[in-house]
């Protein structure tokens, strides 16, 4: 099971890619960085292609966003749906099945606490991925964090199929 994690944002979108068929471990992650002086529409084509080419290159066989936190900024939480809705089209386009957890969500699975830190996060995914190094920048590790989190949801899934109430 090879999952792209995805931290949405217009000027800096976080991937990462976990292998986890049996061992977790990273595959790959980084950002993809876009000048905020570039024009909104520029912007998210670009996102778009290079997700896309990310897609093609390591075929994942499941993509996991995180939900944009809607708090006082509006217009951030906005933008940050706007991405959103790119790497949708991204791994829709290839067919893919996409997934969203909450930034709650993600932080309680990795770390055991809903309101952890993003160092708190980086030290988590270095040690469930078994790095030597903290992963960064932070928006890869939130990246790798979504994946992870996806993961471990769908091995619990899987075992209450099969151990649940018959």
């Amino acid at each position: 099971m090879l999952i792209l994690g995805v931290d949405p944002g217009t000027v800096n979108l976080g991937y990462g890619i976990v292998d986890g068929e049996e061992e977790m471990h990273m595959v790959d992650c980084g950002v993809i960085n876009v000048s905020s002086r570039v024009p909104m529409e520029e912007r998210l084509r670009s996102l778009y292609d290079r997700l896309s080419q990310i897609i093609a290159n390591h075929r994942p066989s499941e993509v996991a966003i995180e939900d944009p936190f809607i708090g006082r900024n509006v217009r951030s939480a906005f933008a940050i749906g706007r991405a959103q809705a790119i790497a949708i089209l991204a791994a829709a386009n290839k067919g893919l099945p996409v997934y969203y957890y909450s930034p709650a969500r993600i932080k309680q699975q990795i770390t055991g606490y809903g309101q952890s830190d993003k160092q708190q996060i980086q030290e988590m995914v270095r040690i469930q991925l078994g790095l030597t190094e903290l992963p960064q920048p932070s928006d890869a590790a939130d990246a790798l964090a979504v994946a992870i989190c996806h993961i471990q949801q769908s091995r619990l899934n899987r075992w209450l199929i099969e151990h649940g109430p018959k």
